[in-house]
């Protein structure tokens, strides 16, 4: 702990998991320390990976809080909702507001996350969502309720989500995508043409290889969507998820150094002094890899919170985890873990693949070192991929086969 920690300013601009963990970090060590955490959104912290069950009506909209706005006060952390940042001034440690407001910082954090990309071509057409907010969840779930037909549009992670949720409260549901499967840079042919078969088995048409050529509409609402080929798609309601960018534009000018988002050191710190950033807004390095990357997961966001919120308050701890992301696949579930060909596309891979109890792995090394995978289904010897991560375990060449299938 700083020494005059009452006097200390602590500014956190995003109040997602990262933001808010960090804010929590900030309070249990400086107790009567001002601390200030802003978000553009109407709502205090909710759980994001609670969305996609939200959207299948397994749990409710109270079940998706994690903290309300009484938990802030009870702990002296100022939310500020529905407030936007303009531009951070370093030199002069100030944190400028749309409002004209401008506030004194003694370390800031930038936890702003990211933001969907819309769909080129959609016009102002109603009823064509991104997911990435509680609010879109709620309007797409509306809308679920008013509709027979979805097409669902990308390749990614939230596409799938949406395609599961689509389908899963009875829409006929569309999937399209221009590359050959999903999660094309991660996956790759035999898993891909598995996560269509698990897609199909519930009634999913998927159409690969088409881009959109346009959406039609009528009385300012979709009605279809045209695919690069020429065919036409229905739709009620349309799901985008063609990417996400980080919320750093902000930044522009302040000196702050950013490429895909903030770049860090291991410590979460920025090239500037008491300037930190986290979890999708922070391009960190990571050890294991010997390299920057940026990890959008849940996991990693709570993670990156507890390490900025520590060393904001003078601590020196190095960010140590290997990140994972889960989510389900109608009755079987996705993981990835560690590095992909996402982050690195020069990274070797192994391959096994069980089509019987619907189970695929691809483990990616490089050199002698295991960083990373993406399994579906069986994850039995999880604990013991991610041990050999963090130890840099050494395996030869040859020994990569027998970890597909550890237990």
């Amino acid at each position: 702990m700083l020494e005059n920690g009452a006097d200390r300013k602590y500014v956190i601009i995003g109040n997602g998991i990262a933001g808010t963990t960090a804010a929590e970090q900030v309070r249990k060590a400086e107790l009567h320390a001002s601390i200030t955490l802003i978000t553009n959104e109407p709502h205090s912290l909710y759980n994001r990976i609670a969305l996609p069950p939200f959207l299948k009506q397994k749990i409710s909209k109270q079940k998706v809080t994690i903290k309300n706005v009484a938990w802030h006060q009870d702990r002296s952390i100022d939310l500020m909702l529905e407030t936007r940042v303009t531009r951070v001034d370093p030199q002069g440690k100030e944190v400028h507001l749309q409002s004209g407001r401008v506030l004194p910082y003694d370390a800031l954090l930038v936890a702003t996350g990211g933001r969907a990309n819309p769909l080129p071509g959609a016009g102002n057409l109603e009823n064509v969502f991104n997911f990435q907010t509680f609010d879109d969840a709620i309007a797409i779930s509306e809308q679920i309720d008013r509709s027979k037909n979805a097409v669902v549009i990308g390749g990614s992670y939230i596409s799938y989500e949406l395609t599961e949720a689509f389908r899963s409260r009875g829409l006929n549901t569309t999937w399209l995508m221009r590359g050959p499967h999903f999660l094309r840079r991660v996956l790759e042919e035999e898993g891909g043409a598995l996560v269509d078969r698990i897609a199909e088995k519930h009634g999913v048409q998927i159409i690969h290889g088409v881009g959109i050529k346009e959406l039609r509409g009528r009385d300012g609402k979709v009605v279809g969507v045209i695919a690069s080929d020429g065919r036409e798609y229905p739709a009620d309601l349309v799901g985008v998820g063609v990417g996400i960018t980080r919320n750093v534009d902000f930044l522009a000018g302040s000196g702050i150094e950013t490429n895909e988002a903030v770049k860090t050191d291991q410590y979460l710190r920025s090239n500037l002094p008491d300037i930190f950033a986290a979890g999708d807004s922070a391009e960190y390095f990571d050890r294991y890899v010997g390299s920057h990357q940026v990890m959008g997961t849940w996991d990693n966001a709570t993670n990156h919170g507890k390490v900025a919120g520590q060393n904001m308050v003078g601590g020196s701890v190095a960010y140590d985890e290997v990140p994972t992301y889960s989510t389900t696949l109608f009755h079987n579930r996705i993981m990835a873990f560690g590095a992909t060909p996402e982050s690195d596309p020069e990274l070797e891979s192994a391959i096994w693949l069980d089509e019987a109890s619907e189970s695929y792995r691809r483990l990616f090394f490089h050199g002698e070192n295991l960083l990373g995978g993406v399994i579906i289904g069986q994850r039995k010897g999880f604990p013991k991929l991610i041990e050999m991560i963090q130890k840099q375990t050494p395996i030869a060449r040859a020994d990569r086969e027998a970890l597909l299938t550890l237990t």
